[in-house]
């Protein structure tokens, strides 16, 4: 196991865990820690925001607070207090300025090597696992202290970049943190004249040392005046802003600075009130720039490792850091100066504690001691072994995301059952688990579950391209399977499904179909069971836009949208109509919509005659109920809101249920599927139509994708 710092949103809590080794994921280098360097300003931020109340932290994100109100009014109180204390109490890994040594390489990645020394935007941890595109090389005469100012410098860098400037220009550099004082160094090395401005006299005076001339603010000397004499009365050619403030003032002084058509760049964090008349009369400049460069939140870059061509973008985040290390193994740039405190990493605590005082201080440096670190075991023992109850099964759990831990795991909690193990990628999240839900081990070694033969059923929550694999190495091993949906992504996954449980005819396999087991849901079915007649179901889905580059949008990745959710509805209609789909029909939005399988309406056709259309819409408002189903038949009329409320019309002994929260009926089907294995009963849901309904939803999606 490592330590790792992570803060907590919640608790305002500043914690050094131990967690189990990540692995070398494809595409990625593993990397163990020499260095990294506490970046001031935004860690500073980031602390100072978890530790403030909850109506500061609303204050300060106003746009969430509107989406918290419309979640009340679509799910719930109750729910959405649920959510938003799930989304606080996280543990938030700290930093992105590291320097190591790379200890495995990761399958399609070229140009490294083990015992390579690299930087990364890796987080302050002894082993840290990082896509290729944001590591890069480290010079042999630049030492591992210097490497660590890379990523910090990149993003002075980048600031630069954008400001454009020419050998001779005089730029005004507002702030002298660290990234300050690196920016004046690169304007230095461009030809320019200088000058920094900053409250702190000792950073003013490392701004001198590096050929600044300077403007000490708590000397209450007059920036806008010695903007003036500096530019000899022309106005300086541009500003660069690196300082951290809620105030406007930098930006209205920057704009006094300039000359007519000068340029503005904010690296940092200010108030961006702006006055047009300051900017109207010089025809002004204005850009914010954006952290290291080009590719920076870019998934196909950072995470997928695919590069933009060095003809169209010719400085990117890694040639950015390489550019910066260049600049330090040619002592153009020198960041040890820079340094004013080192720590030895299992003292990290006592870091950020300086960090948030009131003592000066300005680059913090924690220094890693384990250089013999082993990383066969990934496992963490969290609780020591307990009494478990025979009559419950012993679970395993792969994926401990927010969907696992805010609802399946408690779920699972609430029956008692013996909870095991906890894996996940990155461990961070398994630990937290855990600790959370008593867990004996927390892992990022999923063979450890599927090895354990302890361990009898195991609950998989990972991303949906790894559902068939797992499903099936966990059936071989002899464990009960419950699958978040879907089951899998393709119709050869399905096959080898069906042939592995075929084989395994005493495993259990579950999928997480929850609407079915809902009690509004079940209170449908008995209702609608009194009806000998085909029915009509109309079900709507407000189902909320999502973005383009999510995950789940990956057809390789998340299967898109059919497979990946609507197969939830898909199932539903089956459950309540208590016939085969013998048929489809889909309709989707016009050319000129992207993506277009969010927007779709499919028509079911069943065995008994009976009919459904499915509504899943991603262009309509939040603010409008999820979910709403109306099922006509034989005269009378069921309308189900979001699992809420359920209103009967022509039924002479019903009229309406509603319940005090929205119930999806996921506690049901968890207790469901355990009172099956621990009675020995079929599964709740029966195999042919788990296999009906990934088949048709399969094909649905592949029908969308080849029109």
């Amino acid at each position: 196991m490592m330590k790792q710092l992570l803060q907590n949103l919640r608790t305002g809590n500043t914690e050094l865990v131990e967690i189990p080794y990540p692995h070398c994921k494809p595409g990625c280098l593993l990397i163990r820690s020499i260095n990294s360097l506490i970046s001031a300003g935004t860690e500073r931020m980031l602390i100072e925001f978890s530790k403030s109340s909850l109506l500061s932290k609303a204050k300060s994100q106003p746009e969430k607070v509107k989406q918290v109100i419309n979640k009340i009014k679509t799910d719930g109180l109750f729910n959405t207090i649920n959510t938003v204390r799930s989304q606080l109490d996280q543990s938030i890994p700290l930093g992105y300025c590291n320097a190591g040594v790379i200890l495995e390489v990761g399958e399609g990645v070229e140009g490294f090597e083990v015992g390579d020394r690299v930087i990364s935007n890796g987080a302050h941890a002894e082993i840290i696992c990082v896509p290729k595109n944001l590591c890069a090389k480290v010079p042999e005469n630049v030492s591992n202290e210097e490497a660590a100012f890379t990523v910090l410098s990149s993003i002075a860098l980048q600031g630069v970049r954008l400001m454009q400037p020419t050998m001779g220009e005089r730029i005004v550099v507002i702030g002298l943190g660290l990234i300050g004082l690196i920016t004046v160094q690169l304007l230095k090395a461009n030809g320019c004249e200088v000058l920094g401005i900053d409250f702190d006299s000792a950073k003013c005076e490392l701004a001198k040392q590096f050929g600044a001339k300077i403007v000490n603010l708590s000397r209450e000397e007059d920036p806008i005046k010695s903007a003036e004499q500096f530019s000899v009365m022309q106005g300086v050619d541009g500003v660069l802003i690196t300082a951290a403030t809620k105030s406007n003032e930098p930006m209205h002084q920057a704009a006094m600075m300039c000359r007519k058509r000068g340029r503005i760049i904010l690296v940092g964090v200010t108030g961006l009130e702006l006055s047009r008349e300051d900017f109207y009369k010089k025809e002004l400049s204005f850009q914010v720039s954006c952290s290291y460069g080009p590719g920076r939140y870019d998934e196909d870059y950072e995470k997928n490792g695919h590069d933009y061509p060095i003809g169209f973008v010719r400085w990117t985040e890694q040639r950015n850091f390489e550019t910066v290390l260049q600049l330090m193994a040619d002592k153009k740039i020198n960041v040890l100066p820079l340094i004013s405190h080192r720590f030895n990493f299992d003292e990290a605590l006592k870091a950020y504690e300086l960090l948030v005082s009131k003592e000066p201080s300005l680059g913090i440096l924690l220094q890693y001691t384990n250089d013999q670190i082993a990383i066969s075991k990934r496992i963490v023992s969290v609780f020591d072994t307990r009494q478990t109850d025979p009559s419950k099964p012993v679970v395993g759990i792969i994926g401990a995301g927010n969907y696992a831990s805010r609802v399946l795991i408690p779920a699972f909690a609430k029956i008692k059952v013996n909870f095991k193990t906890v894996a996940s990628n990155g461990g961070i999240t398994a630990v937290k688990v855990a600790k959370k839900f008593h867990f004996q081990q927390a892992t990022t070694d999923t063979q450890t579950i599927l090895n354990d033969s302890s361990i009898n059923t195991v609950v998989i929550t990972t991303q949906h391209d790894s559902h068939a694999k797992f499903v099936v190495q966990g059936l071989q091993a002899g464990k009960h399977i419950f699958v978040e949906k879907p089951l899998c992504l393709t119709l050869n996954e399905l096959t080898d499904i069906e042939t592995v449980l075929h084989q395994n005819q005493h495993q259990l396999l579950m999928v997480g179909f929850n609407r079915r087991f809902s009690p509004l849901t079940q209170k449908m079915k008995i209702l609608l069971d009194t009806v000998c007649e085909p029915k009509s179901f109309i079900y709507t889905v407000n189902a909320g836009e999502i973005p383009i580059d999510h995950w789940t949008q990956n057809l390789a990745i998340g299967g898109g949208r059919i497979v990946g959710e609507a197969c939830h509805f898909i199932d539903l209609l089956r459950y309540l109509a208590g016939a085969p789909i013998i048929s489809y029909q889909v309709s989707q939005m016009g050319k000129g919509v992207v993506p277009r399988d969010d927007k779709v309406t499919i028509t079911l056709n069943f065995e008994d005659g009976s009919i459904g259309s499915i509504h899943y819409f991603a262009n309509g408002d939040k603010s409008f109920p999820k979910e709403r189903l109306e099922v006509f038949c034989g005269g009378k009329i069921l309308q189900l809101d979001n699992f809420k409320k359920l209103f009967g019309f022509g039924f002479k002994k019903f009229k309406k249920l509603s319940l005090r929260a929205q119930d999806k009926g996921q506690e049901n089907c968890v207790k469901a599927f355990v009172e099956a294995i621990t009675n020995g009963t079929q599964v709740p849901i029966p195999l042919e139509q788990i296999f009906e309904i990934a088949k048709i939803t399969i094909d649905i999606s592949s029908h969308l994708i080849h029109r």
